[in-house]
This record gives C-alpha cells, structure tokens and sequence, in this order.
C-alpha cells in the first residue's frame, strides 16, 4: 500500500459548515450539524481500509460525488457529506445490502423528507434481505444434511468392502 507523502499527511483540511442531515435508520442523531472538512482519496481509503479503486467504484454507482479540483479538474475532493456516505455504504455492504439498496436509502435519508415513510421503507429494505439470508440458511441446512447423508453412506460402502476383501496370498503363506 503506498503512503501519502508527508505534505499531504501535514495539510489542514478546509472548514466549511454542512447543512443537517438526518440519518436515523443507521443509529446516527437526527440532524447531524458540524464543521466540514474534505478530505483526499487516499485519506478515505487509509481511514476506512480500503483501496481508492473501491471508492471510484462508489462514484461510479453515484454513492459518493466529489466536487474536482485542481488542473482539469483531476483532483478528487470529497467532502464529509461524501465521507458519512462512504461511510453507510460499507456499514449497508457489511449488512449485505446490494448497492441499489443502499443508493435508495443514502438518497432518501438525505434529503429532508417524513421519517416514518424513510423508517418504513428502511424496514422493508431489511425484510426483504432478512428474508433472502433465511432463505439461503435454509438452503445451506439442505445442502448440509446431503452431505451428511453421502458421507455415511460413502463410510458404509468402504466398511462393507474392507469386511469382503480375501485376505493377500501373503497373509495366507503364513
């Protein structure tokens, strides 16, 4: 992994204030309201332990949208907005939420809309995934109990032709 160059580790990030934004299917205080810093790709993908190839790919799904600065605009700004989304976007993926899911609810909770329709949509959102993982319990119990059985039929055969196995010509010498 290549480390940021000192004078990236040494700058100060720019203050700017961020406007509430309420979160409350994560456990997060409805409106969150403090000073905004941005950060750089590599300071994301070093704090949240992942490659900066991962966070394009966020971009890319429209996850997380940086403003661009320097030349040409090459410069990925991320903002803490964009941090706090990154943020719940691993938080959905370690739940195993699919990325559509989770631009849903990153979308929804943004904006500053009725929380019981943005709790209940959050709950069925859980529903449904709660239900594929039983389900996939279910199959993986199924999947279990078949090899149980093919394991003690596969002992059974190898117990049955070792008992009917003619002793060798040499233990008959003897």
């Amino acid at each position: 992994m290549k480390v940021a160059s000192s004078s990236r580790l040494a700058r100060k990030p720019e203050k700017r204030t961020l406007e509430p934004v309420q979160l409350p299917f994560l456990g997060l205080s409805p409106f969150i309201s403090h000073i905004m810093s941005t950060y750089t790709i590599t300071e994301l993908a070093q704090e949240f332990d992942i490659t900066p190839r991962a966070i394009r790919f966020y971009e890319d799904h429209g996850l997380i949208s940086p403003s661009r600065a320097g030349a040409g605009g090459r410069n990925r700004v991320y903002s803490a907005r964009d941090r706090t989304h990154l943020k719940l976007t691993l938080r959905g993926k370690r739940l195993g939420l699919s990325l559509a899911d989770i631009k849903h609810l990153v979308d929804m909770y943004g904006s500053p809309k009725d929380t019981e329709a943005q709790l209940r949509s959050f709950l069925e959102v859980l529903a449904r995934h709660r239900a594929a993982l039983e389900q996939q319990r279910e199959d993986i119990e199924i999947m279990l109990d078949e090899i149980k059985n093919h394991e003690e039929r596969s002992k059974l055969v190898l117990a049955k032709s070792s008992q009917k196995k003619p002793k060798s010509s040499k233990n008959l010498e003897k």
